[in-house]
């Protein structure tokens, strides 16, 4: 075993050399997002009058129940737990999945995991080292979380801090288990991710339908778990070990996994396609390669328009006087004044007008990943073969690019279509809401694009772009940051709709002309360099 184990510790150093950008940003904005919530809390929240009907109103709301979990305590600490616990979670578990997958499968498909083993490399080692990596980034995200909490109560802090890294660490192994399954990095990303979406699904269900997260469903999810440990609410620290027990056991099949099969072979190879018919142009190709990603997304977006559609007319009930969520909502969604149909009728239109820019936000995402998968390509050596025939650089590139342009109109739109169901009401207001964000969420697109075509070397720079724009837009209201701070990003010159009294076409026109222009820049410039060997 010691030899299957050899260099795992220099794999370890270079792994955290390669990550040592985007895993601090990580689990800063992981730590970020639940240490920033007692201020913003707090001043929404005075008293403790406040907080317990707040805490009593949101328990009796199924539709926030399943989108935050039950209220456990009515102090600050267990408000932060209840609002940010979950979310903290499922960013640690993204970052985890992203790490143990670039340094597993990601590795072998490029084939440099080829060169390394030529090397004092054990069989598992490289998954180790992967492991080890990813327990570092969640090791830092519990120590900033209990550090930024101590003062809300020790031990909640802890307990918090230690659900939130057990959760990544979850799906750090669910992740390696995808690796030894599938052939490709995307593959193994996938899978991981609908784990993740799954386990949300769970709990979000188990918990609209029953209160204090007792339900079956809610416990057979890990992210159940995480609200189940109640943090700053009489803890339940026999929960935690259910995160080691599931870490333990999902280990140990990864490295049985990785000790059946050979280096860049999978447990479930890929089906070979049609050589011709609808493969026979680079879009049908682009299409037919990220066709499940697209799916997928479009599939998520649609059922989370629905569930905060049916949501939108409780906004207002649960606001209730409460002056400063009321100027939260107001932030992220808009003027929300008496209009036509009154005060209540106003704050529902700002209440959807904020979750069609969270859809826009979080479709930033989705369109960084569609156009890097250029890079992936490129990097991996499957452009090669196309661009030596008689593809050209620009029509290859173009087909991915129409997918990941064309594709976040399709989510954004299923997203309208969602919270008109949900809503009941208004539906082309909703779809108008939600395309409304397309000119910034293509901006974010042609930068990545550009990033690609330029210095393909710092492609993956864009993903900070997006992630930016998403914290600005998630937290940035809640904490009061600078009207000139918000504005750095794109999404806060586009018009809150629906409630607008006017619409101002320009930004959206202005947006719209530099995503072309960057676009055609970053075309350019992949013209003119030289591929990747």
């Amino acid at each position: 075993m010691k030899d299957q184990l050899a260099g795992t510790g220099a794999l370890l150093r270079l792994a955290l050399r390669r990550d040592r950008v985007m895993m601090p940003v990580w689990t800063l904005v992981a730590a970020l997002m639940v240490v920033s919530m007692p201020g913003s809390l707090g001043s929404v929240y005075a008293t403790a009058a406040e907080r317990a009907r707040a805490a009593a109103s949101m328990n009796a709301n199924s539709s926030m129940r399943a989108l935050y979990g039950p209220v456990f305590g009515d102090s600050l600490g267990a408000l932060t737990a209840w609002r940010g616990g979950v979310y903290a979670a499922v960013l640690a578990a993204a970052m985890s999945l992203v790490i143990v997958v670039r340094h597993t499968r990601e590795e072998e498909e490029t084939g440099r995991q080829e060169l390394l083993s030529a090397a004092m490399v054990g069989r598992r080692a490289p998954l180790t080292a992967a492991l080890l990596a990813a327990l570092v980034a969640n090791a830092c995200v519990a120590v900033l979380v209990t550090g930024g909490l101590a003062g809300q109560g020790a031990p909640g802090a802890v307990a918090l801090g230690l659900a939130v890294a057990g959760t990544g660490m979850f799906f750090a192994c669910t992740a390696a288990i995808a690796a030894q399954l599938t052939e490709s990095a995307r593959a193994a990303k996938g899978i991981t991710a609908a784990v993740l979406g799954a386990a949300f699904v769970l709990k979000a269900a188990g918990d609209a339908g029953t209160g204090g997260g007792r339900s079956a469903l809610t416990w057979a999810s890990p992210l159940g778990w995480v609200e189940n440990v109640r943090a700053f609410a009489a803890e339940r620290w026999w929960v935690l070990p259910l995160f080691a027990a599931a870490v333990a056991v999902q280990a140990g099949a990864a490295y049985a996994l990785a000790g059946r099969r050979d280096l860049g072979m999978s447990f479930l190879p890929s089906r070979p396609g049609p050589a011709e018919g609808r493969l026979g142009t680079a879009g049908a190709l682009a299409w037919r390669l990220q066709r499940g990603s697209v799916l997928g997304w479009s599939a998520g977006f649609l059922i989370a328009g629905v569930v905060f559609g049916a949501m939108a007319d409780g906004a207002a009930d649960l606001v209730g006087d409460n002056d400063r969520t009321r100027e939260i909502i107001e932030r992220m969604g808009g003027q929300s004044g008496v209009g036509a149909q009154g005060a209540q009728g106003a704050l529902t239109d700002a209440f959807l007008a904020t979750m069609a820019g969270m859809f826009g936000m979080v479709a930033a995402l989705y369109v960084v990943s569609s156009v890097l998968r250029l890079s992936a390509e490129e990097s991996g050596g499957r452009a090669e073969p196309l661009l030596a025939n008689a593809v050209g650089r620009l029509r290859w590139a173009g087909g991915h690019l129409a997918v990941a342009f064309g594709g976040s109109a399709l989510i954004l739109l299923l997203a309208g279509v969602g919270l008109g169901l949900g809503h009941g009401r208004e539906p082309a207001a909703a779809i108008g809401a939600t395309l409304a964000q397309l000119p910034a969420v293509w901006l974010i697109g042609a930068l990545a694009a550009l990033l690609y075509g330029a210095v393909p070397q710092y492609a993956a720079a864009a993903w900070a772009v997006a992630g930016g724009a998403l914290a600005l837009g998630w937290v940035g209201p809640a904490l009061n940051l600078p009207q000139a701070v918000l504005n750095l990003s794109p999404f806060a010159h586009l018009p809150r709709l629906p409630g607008a009294q006017t619409l101002d076409p320009a930004p959206l026109l202005v947006l719209t002309a530099l995503a072309v222009a960057l676009t055609a820049a970053g075309l350019g410039t992949l013209r003119r360099r030289d591929m990747i060997a």
